[in-house]
């Protein structure tokens, strides 16, 4: 497959928001990112989609790579696309999100240092709009579990 554009084109990224909910508390799924930019920083697990997969595609291969969690469902929750959300570039996240069983095990791999579960109120300091990206999300959950 071979185009030439005459116009500039973003990046496309994913970002997986995991869940667990334990006997006490809900948890998010963070990894400790391996390498700039915001290297040591803790991010939703996610990145680069490639040409020849779809969004879900990318999304679980993203998550499986980095956290060794497959098989889960996944569904797309939105997209995120300020223009100075990357440093790198300008790059379009669409995120997902998904729940997995308390007992489910992670394992750091690729570009992942670590990947740890976090209580849902007591997060760190986030990479790129990931903070903003919970707090919509959590805000949104919230919502739908008092009705």
């Amino acid at each position: 497959m071979s185009f030439s554009y005459n116009y500039p084109r973003p990046a496309v990224t994913v970002d997986i928001v995991v869940i667990r909910v334990t006997e006490n508390t809900k948890q998010i799924l963070l990894i400790q990112r391996l390498n700039p930019p915001f290297q040591d920083a803790w991010a939703i697990p996610g990145g680069f989609m490639d040409m020849d997969e779809t969004l879900e595609q990318a999304a679980l291969r993203e998550l499986e790579e980095e956290t060794g969690i497959k098989d889960i469902d996944i569904k797309q929750f939105k997209a995120y696309s300020d223009v100075s959300r990357d440093p790198r570039g300008r790059t379009i996240s669409v995120v997902f999100t998904g729940q997995v069983s308390p007992n489910i095990i992670v394992q750091a791999g690729d570009d992942a240092k670590k990947a740890r579960w976090f209580d849902i109120d007591k997060l760190p300091n986030l990479a790129f709009d990931h903070q903003k990206i919970l707090r919509e999300l959590l805000i949104i959950t919230s919502q739908q579990e008092r009705n």
